[in-house]
């Protein structure tokens, strides 16, 4: 490791050890590099990268703080990485929407208030009876999002809602190119909507998982066929 992996992962381990908390200051500059025996250069480097990934906040004149650690601040440097993806990491974007996104419905199922099932329902609703691809597909994100919410889990709600984001284009091009696809994806989210409002656990996660596997064979097929 370099010693600024060193620094990095001594400023880690104070905040895993309840040493630094949400919101806390960081010590002075030359305070905390003579107590971790690293050189102030070393440190700088390390609460640079740690900035960037949302650890830590640089007020400039006033401090360094550790952020919130929300999950949903911490995802963002993962939807950096995955905005440099191709045509063929979208299918494994798509592989991990299909294992995760189920779960989040069926414990969406359990958790769910019926007030935000109902405005569920509401949502699909809104897009008329002919909605243009653009439509569907921004009402497609809020959909997904609102159930990964309704889990209850901010962790698995923040991962699905980058993944989910990440594989628009994929959804858009699919409603552009294949027959059928916007009264199908209708379908199944009301089909979703259903299972939720019934409790239905094993449907819930079913019928998500056939939802996002849809897609994913789709892109699949597409792409062998454009090969």
């Amino acid at each position: 490791m370099s010693v600024t992996d060193d620094a990095i992962e001594a400023i880690k381990q104070m905040i895993v050890d309840g040493e630094l908390r949400p919101g806390d200051r960081l010590p002075r500059e030359p305070d905390l590099a003579d107590r971790l025996g690293l050189s102030r250069n070393s440190l700088r480097e390390a609460v640079r990268a740690l900035s960037l990934i949302h650890v830590l906040d640089v007020r400039r004149g006033d401090g360094t703080y550790v952020t919130s650690l929300e999950p949903s601040l911490l995802m963002d440097a993962m939807g950096f990485v995955v905005d440099f993806h191709r045509d063929d990491t979208v299918l494994q974007l798509l592989e991990t929407r299909r294992i995760i996104e189920p779960a989040a419905t069926e414990l969406a199922a359990l958790k769910m208030p019926m007030a935000d099932i109902d405005a569920l329902a509401e949502l699909l609703d809104s897009l008329g009876d002919d909605p243009t691809v653009d439509q569907l597909v921004e009402n497609d994100l809020e959909f997904h999002r609102r159930i990964a919410a309704g889990s209850g889990n901010a962790m698995l709600a923040s991962l699905v809602e980058t993944l989910s984001g990440r594989t628009q284009r994929a959804r858009t091009w699919r409603g552009l190119t294949q027959e059928g696809a916007v009264a199908r994806t209708l379908a199944e989210h009301r089909a979703i909507v259903q299972a939720l409002a019934g409790r239905q656990t094993d449907i819930a996660r079913a019928t998500a998982t056939v939802h996002v596997a849809g897609v994913e064979q789709w892109l699949r097929q597409t792409l062998v066929e454009r090969r």
